[in-house]
């Protein structure tokens, strides 16, 4: 359970810093800039800190796609950026992805690496 909140303030920290990327009008505003570095280093930090339970794939999956989801949705929302049909669909496929991943690692045997 501890794993999963890492994961979910890591997804946090990214949505945050990729906001404020492009508030950072090119990484050239101080204050926005800052706040690039501030989240991404606390997304790695928290996702490095969930993959202590979370497995590879699944977390990745997590992050990865709620991340797109979520940020295509501040676009639209913060600077009415095109939100089509076919950006909903890919919404939905990107949450069946993850889904699926999730599923899949749980009925498959997982083989320690390197030995």
């Amino acid at each position: 359970m501890r794993g999963y909140v890492f994961l979910t303030i890591s997804i946090a920290g990214e949505i945050f810093a990729t906001t404020m990327l492009k508030l950072s009008d090119g990484l050239t505003m101080l204050l926005p800039s800052a706040g690039v570095v501030f989240g991404y280093a606390l997304s790695f930090y928290c996702l490095s800190l969930c993959l202590k339970t979370v497995p590879l794939s699944q977390a990745y999956a997590i992050w990865s796609g709620a991340g797109t989801a979520l940020t295509a949705l501040i676009g639209a929302i913060l600077w009415g950026e095109a939100f089509s049909t076919m950006k909903i669909l890919g919404i939905i496929l990107i949450i069946g992805g993850i889904f699926a991943l999730n599923s899949s690692s749980s009925e498959e045997t997982v083989k320690e690496p390197f030995h």
